[in-house]
This record gives C-alpha cells, structure tokens and sequence, in this order.
C-alpha cells in the first residue's frame, strides 16, 4: 500500500495530474458504522489533509506525508491480494478527489469468533481508528470508547443523502454504528436441481407449514440428497429463526400477552414450542447436529458440498455468491430456489430492528484522525467512492462499453460493496443491466412483502450488563434443549431464572415504554 501511496505522491509533485487506481473489495458484512459513548464534534482532531469540515475536500492540496488510518474489519487481510488492491485503490482514489493522503493499515485478528476476539484487542488498549462489528459494540460504547456519528453526518457531503429511512432511525436512537444497507432478512435457499426431484417442494412452496417445512426436510436427507443433515446454521440459532419465528408467534421482541401487557419474546411459550421442534429436528439428524462450532465458511462448505440441503442468507448480493459457487462446484443445473418463510401464528421472515444498526463501521473516539476517518466514510458515498466500492476493478468486474459499465460474471461470482449500499445507484459510470443476478433479485424482493418494525428499544446504559448476562443464559438453556441435554419440560425453570437474574426488572422497563 504504501509503495503505491509513494508513486502517486511523485506524481502529484511532479505532474499536477492524478490518476485513481481501479476500484473493489469484498465483503458485504463490512459495511457499517460507529461508535460511542461520548459525542465529539466533527471538527476536532483534525489531521493532515482534512478540513475541519468533513463535507469539504475535492481541492485541497495533499499533504506530503500519509495519515495512517488503522482499520480493523471481519475476514479482512492484508495477505489477500485482492484487498490489497482494494486498499490501493482506495488510497488513489481519495487522493486524487478529495486531496486526503492516507494509507490503511490493517489490523489482524486471530482464527476464531470476530466479536470476542475484537474485544479482546479494544479492552486490552489496542482501538484502531475504524472499527468494523459484528456484535459487541454496545460494552465498548458504553466506555466511552466510539465516536457518536450524529454531528459528522449532519455537516457529510454525500453520506447524509444516501441513508435510508432506517438508517435515520437507527443512529438516532444509537449514534455509534452506521451500516447503510436495505433492510435485508436473511432467506433459506436450496439446490434447485434437487428441490424439483424432490415430492415435496411444490407443498412447500404453496403452503410453507410447519409441518411441511419438516417433510421436506426429512425427504431431502432419506432421499439421500443432502449427505448429512437438511439445513445447518453458522454457530447459533439466528439465521433458522429467521424461517420459522413468526411461523410459532415471535412476531416482535417483545410480545403483547391478553391482559395487554409485554413478555420478552424468549420466555414465551411460542419460544418453548419452537425449541421443541428444533430439538425433534436435532434428534432425527435434520439440524445439524454440529451448528454451534460451524462459522461461516464451514457453513458454506458444507452447503457447497452437499452435506447439508439448505442454508440461509442474506438477501440480495450474498445469494448471487452462493449461486455462482454452487453452479461453478456442481454444474449450471445446480442452481438455487428460494424458499418461503414458513406459516403458521404468522408468517414472514421476522420484525425489522430500528433501534440500531446490528453490525456496522465505528470510530474511535480516542483517535487523533476522526475527521480523516470520517472523510474516508463520507467520500465512500460520492459517485466516484461508490464506483470504486460497488463496481470492482475495471477489467475484471466490469468492462466501459460505449460509455457503460458491462459488468461481468467475476463481478457476480465474486464482488460486493464493501461499505454503503443504498437501494439508488449512484455511480459516475452508467452500469448497462441489474446489479443482481433473477435468483439473488428475487431473494431481495420477497421479504418486502413481509415487512413489519419490531418493537424492540436500545437497553439502557444501566441495563446493559444484565442484559448480556440474560442473553448468555438463554443461550446455554436453548442449547441444552435442543440437544437434549436438558428435556423441554425444564423451559419453566429457565423462565424462572430468566426473570430472577434481572428479567423482571428489564420487563417492567419495557412495559412501561411500550404501553
């Protein structure tokens, strides 16, 4: 990164003329936001080759030495060349359009579970500049350690006119974490060569039961199918809920009972019952009996491969991923079909969550170049931040034709938008067809159908800790009976303890903010 930061510096010096690198990067779980307990205004700590008004910049003359941004973001590497270049031509980019000489510096995480392991670096000292989460960013701003985002965005140049309705709600109600995405549920897909060989489909796909859902399952595994199990998650039970929540009455976080009061939705009977089915699925070898320690790449493989028949999603690009590997893995045949959520108290792929971003990209509030960092976040979103970042590398992702970008199948097989990606295209090249492939347009356009805002609220500061705690109870009960290891029968104990470590005090919060 920095030879190339160097070479383009001579030219600035030498010539006056600068000329961007190509664009692209890959990974749609890094994009999103911020940070903090306590709110900094967008023009302190300015650095060399910001202004003190992060809308600014364009003609401002670089400055000779790079600010280093440190960057700490999911399966992000500098050992992959492909991010490398990304990086590159990122640094090239902001150079030659906003007069900002900086070079990324990644930070390396160890194997395992991204947000334990990024926690483990933030609270030993070690915060980089910008931050990528995925999970576990509300202890952090809670220290005081992420930048609120509010004032950046309010004096952005292009940042502030792309963000959707929900992305308004959410960093206003938490101003630390910013993820400009659509509202994309996560879908369960499978091998469409299968699903038409397979009796039971056409009964799924007409009336998504229940009942229905668990045929289909067991044909696609006594069929032989699917080597192992029907469907496998990555390390928990989110992205099964996301098919079989509303199904059982999960309708919201937190549910309204007779007497018009609340319940949070894990305590509810609606939650025992699905977690008696899950377990009936677990015990006849239709749920992967292994899913706690899958990650998302164990996940996929065991997809690509055959050993489960189903996994789930995220709507839109991601589906695209997995339909290329798929095809490339096991023949054009071996396409995907997109199933249904499945109906019973209700259908639909779950209630959307505005009282924050879920994952999303953060600033230390403790660097010295915040008003750089958010530069970079803000440039990210012009025409030309939005090509480099949405379109890839020219001649790879895409070829100009006639003016137009054509993009091609690397770009389908292979690349995604890094950071923001509204629903308009705004790009300073015209791109000639739809930027998803019928499979992945359709995963995006089904759950639309379905939308609902959940009633779900931000924890208070005080609550926080309880709340983690509560979340790592339900965790290990939902576990145990899934497995077996404790019998459904025992949810009311669970129940009990639930509300005995802090539950009833957290339930008599919300019912007096939802009544």
């Amino acid at each position: 990164m920095k030879r190339a930061k160097r070479l383009i510096a001579l030219i600035v010096c030498m010539l006056l003329v600068l000329t961007a690198c190509g664009t692209g990067k890959g990974d749609n779980s890094s994009n999103s936001g911020s940070a903090g307990g306590s709110s900094s205004n967008a023009s302190s700590n300015t650095s060399s080759g910001a202004s003190s008004d992060s809308s600014s910049g364009g003609g401002s003359a670089p400055s000779a030495d790079p600010v280093t941004i440190r960057t700490v973001i999911k399966d992000v590497s500098a050992s992959n060349p492909m991010y490398t270049q990304y990086f590159d031509a990122l640094e090239a980019a902001l150079l030659e359009h906003e007069g900002l000489n900086v070079n990324f510096e990644i930070v390396e995480l160890a194997q395992g579970k991204y947000a334990e392991n990024l926690n483990l670096l933030l609270l030993g000292g070690d915060i980089p500049d910008l931050i990528y989460f995925q999970g576990g960013d509300q202890p952090i701003a809670a220290q005081g350690l992420l930048e609120d985002l509010r004032p950046y965005i309010e004096n952005s140049k292009y940042l502030k006119n792309i963000m959707m309705e929900h992305n308004v709600k959410r960093i206003e109600n938490y101003p630390y974490l910013l993820w400009i995405k659509p509202v994309t549920p996560k879908v369960p897909v499978v091998r469409a060569d299968w699903f038409g060989e397979l009796s039971t489909g056409k009964a799924l796909l007409d009336n998504p039961t229940v009942d229905n859902y668990y045929a289909f399952f067991k044909e696609l595994v006594d069929s032989g199918k699917a080597k192992k199990y029907a469907i496998t998650v990555a390390g928990d039970l989110a992205e099964i809920n996301f098919i079989f929540n509303e199904a059982f009455g999960i309708t919201s976080t937190w549910l309204k009972k007779d007497d018009g009061t609340y319940e949070y939705s894990l305590v509810s009977e609606a939650e025992r019952n699905k977690l008696a089915f899950y377990n009936k699925l677990y015990k006849e070898g239709l749920f992967d009996n292994e899913y706690m320690t899958k990650q998302w790449d164990t996940k996929e493989d065991a997809f690509y491969k055959g050993d489960a028949g189903v996994v789930v999603g995220t709507a839109g690009k991601v589906i695209d991923l997995y339909e290329a590997r798929m095809k490339e893995l096991n023949g054009e045949q071996a396409g995907l079909v997109v199933l249904p959520p499945a109906k019973g108290v209700a259908q639909g792929f779950g209630a959307t969550d505005v009282t924050k971003e879920s994952r999303g990209f953060a600033i230390s509030a403790v660097s010295k170049h915040k008003d750089v960092v958010f530069r970079v976040l803000d440039f990210l979103a012009s025409p030309e931040g939005q090509t480099l970042d949405r379109l890839g590398f020219e001649g790879q992702h895409y070829n100009l034709v006639d003016g137009k970008a054509v993009l091609t199948d690397a770009f389908y097989s292979e690349w995604y938008a890094s950071f923001w990606e509204p629903i308009e295209l705004n790009t300073s090249i015209p791109v000639e067809g739809s930027m998803l492939g019928a499979t992945a347009q359709e995963a995006l356009e089904m759950p639309a159908k379905y939308f609902k805002e959940d009633n779900n609220f931000a924890i208070p500061e005080e609550h926080v800790a309880t709340w983690d705690a509560l979340t790592n109870l339900y965790k290990e009960y939902a576990a145990d009976f899934i497995t077996g290891k404790k019998p459904i029968s025992d949810f009311g104990k669970f129940v009990d303890a639930w509300y005995a470590n802090g539950g009833k005090e957290i339930t008599e919060y919300a019912n007096g903010l939802l009544k």
